[in-house]
């Protein structure tokens, strides 16, 4: 059992925090980060995962005070989460639970709190039987929740009567005007309405827990968060941007091939170009994409899992590597574009690096990350349009990679500006005095006073 001193000639044990992600990289990511931020105020953090994704972690060394430990595999390998969602979903929900309770029963010491990520609606239960407090991680953007909150208000008013069949266009029929400039467009895109009820009976369990935490900031979000402080009765802190330290991390990583061939390339000359960790493409998708970079005629970085039969399509402008530490990447200053499928993870580390974006959604919440990019924050431009279905083909690629990409193009200037603007208020909310390192310290502070109920 590990000790703390607190005063001289007395001793306490150390506060003890377990971290429950969702098993996706999208989730863990940022939870690793919240990790070592709590570390570093002098917690001692257990990280539950998946056999599988703690072998699959590529990751540089953890702090003495994190520790990871493993569950069984008892939900789908992390390569079949794209092709059927749903049911994956369904084993998170029904087969981790148990587990994930026998694993904190046994911890040495127990914990003292847990932050669960909000899809684990059992945490709530297995955190009453230990009788310890429990926080609520939206690993999304607050605008989502947001959504989210709106759409389960509007279920609340669908008719009996309704028939079935109707989908997400209920929905649209009981958005009040004004509404959240994003809830129909994450309605229309969220691969149906049972997805839909699914994750707002996910995440409804916020109510019972101590805490909600939101990896965003006041200055990204104001109007969803502000919005949020009126509704919720729960307190809730926004602590992000929950982002990796690049320079703490940098010795890591310094012999990848892909940070050579950065150096040797020209400021801001290169795009780098990430779609998705898990969601499958076609080949024929693939081969469009690789064409489309080809013919814009800007070098570029492409991070993709299955990397072998695209070299051959790119030429020689562009590099393809199966993985890269992408937030480091995004901060190389050869490095002047971010082609994104717009997860959260992903717009925030674009966002701090002060890269602009060209936005490529595939599913769920990153159509309205994509309109927070595009039309809120103004720092990127669409590729692939909300209302369209169809593929993307090489030419939309490489008009869009060219409009984003020339320096001397006024449109491009002014989204250079707005997103270094975005820059230092994402740096300055994690200063002492920021937002997000205030937040962050209350939130301490209060677990490390409180006890379960």
């Amino acid at each position: 059992m590990e000790l703390l001193p607190v005063a001289e000639g007395t001793s306490a044990r150390r506060r003890h925090v377990a971290l429950l992600p969702y098993p996706g990289r999208g989730h863990i990511n940022p939870m690793l980060c919240l990790a070592r931020r709590l570390a570093a105020r002098g917690l001692l953090i257990t990280v539950v995962l998946t056999e599988e994704w703690l072998s699959l972690l590529s990751r540089p060394p953890l702090p003495p005070a994190v520790r990871l430990r493993a569950i069984p595999d008892v939900v789908p390998s992390e390569r079949a989460r794209g092709a059927d969602f749903a049911s994956f979903i369904q084993a998170v929900l029904t087969r981790m639970g148990g587990p994930v309770a026998a694993l904190l029963e046994e911890l040495d010491p127990p914990p003292d709190a847990i932050v669960a990520d909000a899809m684990l609606p059992w945490a709530a239960a297995v955190a009453r039987r230990m009788s310890v407090p429990v926080a609520v991680f939206f690993p999304q953007a607050a605008t989502v929740f947001s959504a989210l909150q709106e759409a389960k208000t509007l279920a609340a008013l669908r008719p009996q009567t309704d028939q079935i069949g109707d989908g997400d266009n209920y929905f649209l029929r009981y958005i009040p005007r004004p509404a959240s400039n994003h809830l129909a467009d994450f309605i229309t895109h969220s691969n149906g309405e049972g997805m839909l009820q699914a994750f707002i009976e996910g995440i409804s369990w916020f109510t019972s827990a101590q805490y909600v935490l939101f990896n965003s900031f006041s200055k990204l979000e104001n109007r969803a968060l502000d919005k949020l402080r009126s509704k919720l009765s729960v307190p809730f802190y926004s602590i992000g941007p929950l982002v990796p330290d690049t320079l703490a991390d940098e010795d890591a990583t310094d012999n990848h091939s892909c940070y050579k061939w950065l150096d040797s390339q020209p400021k801001t000359s290169v795009l780098y170009v990430s779609l998705s960790s898990f969601l499958p493409f076609s080949n024929e998708e693939i081969k469009e994409i690789a064409v489309g970079l080809r013919l814009s005629r800007y070098p570029f970085l492409w991070a993709v899992r299955d990397s072998m039969h695209i070299q051959e399509l790119i030429g020689e402008k562009g590099m393809v590597v199966p993985w890269c530490d992408q937030a480091r990447v995004l901060c190389h200053p050869s490095v002047g574009g971010f082609l994104t499928h717009c997860g959260w993870n992903s717009t925030l580390e674009g966002v701090h690096a002060g890269v602009p974006m060209l936005t490529f959604p595939l599913m769920w919440d990153q159509y309205p990350n994509s309109k927070l990019i595009v039309d809120d924050w103004q720092v990127g431009l669409r590729l692939k349009d909300d209302d369209k279905r169809d593929m993307v083909g090489r030419e939309e690629v490489a008009r869009g990679v060219q409009r984003l990409m020339d320096l001397k193009a006024e449109e491009s200037k002014e989204l250079r500006r707005k997103v270094m603007e975005l820059k230092e208020k994402s740096h300055a909310t994690l200063r002492e005095k920021g937002s997000s390192a205030v937040n962050f310290n209350v939130f301490v502070d209060e677990i490390m006073c409180k006890d379960g109920n």
